[in-house]
């Protein structure tokens, strides 16, 4: 069933039936692209934590439904995980906001790193993020997820650092001879409110990157005896947390 997501404030309740408005570029897919008719069911989410599963009353500039079943989201994750991953080129970062939105990231940062083939300038920033979070939405509505991740605007290293410090647990992936394996991170965090999942660029992190995230108390943590393509990391690592604290219990 196709899904899509509005604002609270496209739903109103009267006596136990939703009226739900949908306006804008949903509206003219629906009604242009998928061309539903009226009697056809679409489910719809508040993106927050509800879901309705509605049936349409009319189409047009504004798509019109009624639903008398709302339900809490139930495909989310019990822990909220953020994807900090390193500026790559192209495709490979296009890749990575798809796929950690498939497997449940409830929020995805570029960062800047030594090492990083991708330099952007501040101009850049709103239509690369634009663009990034374009295919976070049609990714999460695939899928069916009950909330879309917020990709944001690039950070510099020390900016990436101060934010995912603040997570429950810091996985900063990294192979190194004094990494902790993942499975030991995670079998000694118990299932964590907030997950911070930092991923470096092509070539790694540089000793100096490593050694400052150390100051801040992020143990590096290697992600066994592969060495995967950056694109590769933060869904390997989301599949593993998926395992561990959701599916897996």
């Amino acid at each position: 069933m196709p899904r899509f997501f509005v604002g609270n404030e496209a739903i109103t309740e009267s006596e136990g039936i939703y009226s739900i408005v949908i306006t804008g570029d949903d509206a003219r897919h629906i009604s242009r692209v998928l061309r539903v008719r009226p009697g056809e069911e679409l489910t719809v989410c508040d993106g927050k934590e509800y879901e309705y599963i509605s049936s349409v009353v009319s189409v047009g500039d504004e798509v019109r439904l009624m639903s008398s079943k709302r339900q809490r989201i139930t495909s989310e994750p019990p822990y909220t995980a953020t994807v900090f991953q390193a500026l790559v080129k192209g495709e490979r970062f296009d890749l990575t906001v798809q796929k950690s939105t498939e497997l449940g990231a409830g929020r995805i940062v570029p960062f800047s790193s030594r090492r990083c083939t991708v330099k952007l300038d501040e101009k850049e920033y709103p239509k690369k993020t634009e663009r990034w979070q374009r295919i976070a939405d049609e990714a999460g509505k695939q899928c069916g997820r009950g909330v879309l991740p917020e990709v944001t605007f690039p950070m510099t290293f020390r900016e990436m650092l101060d934010e995912a410090s603040k997570a429950d647990l810091v996985l900063f992936c990294y192979e190194g001879d004094t990494a902790l394996k993942l499975p030991e991170a995670l079998k000694k965090s118990g299932c964590p409110g907030c997950v911070s999942v930092i991923i470096g660029p092509e070539g790694g992190f540089e000793t100096t990157e490593v050694d400052e995230a150390e100051k801040r108390g992020m143990k590096p943590v290697g992600l066994g005896s592969r060495i995967l393509r950056t694109e590769t990391a933060a869904p390997f690592v989301l599949s593993c947390l998926s395992y561990e604290f959701e599916i897996g219990r």
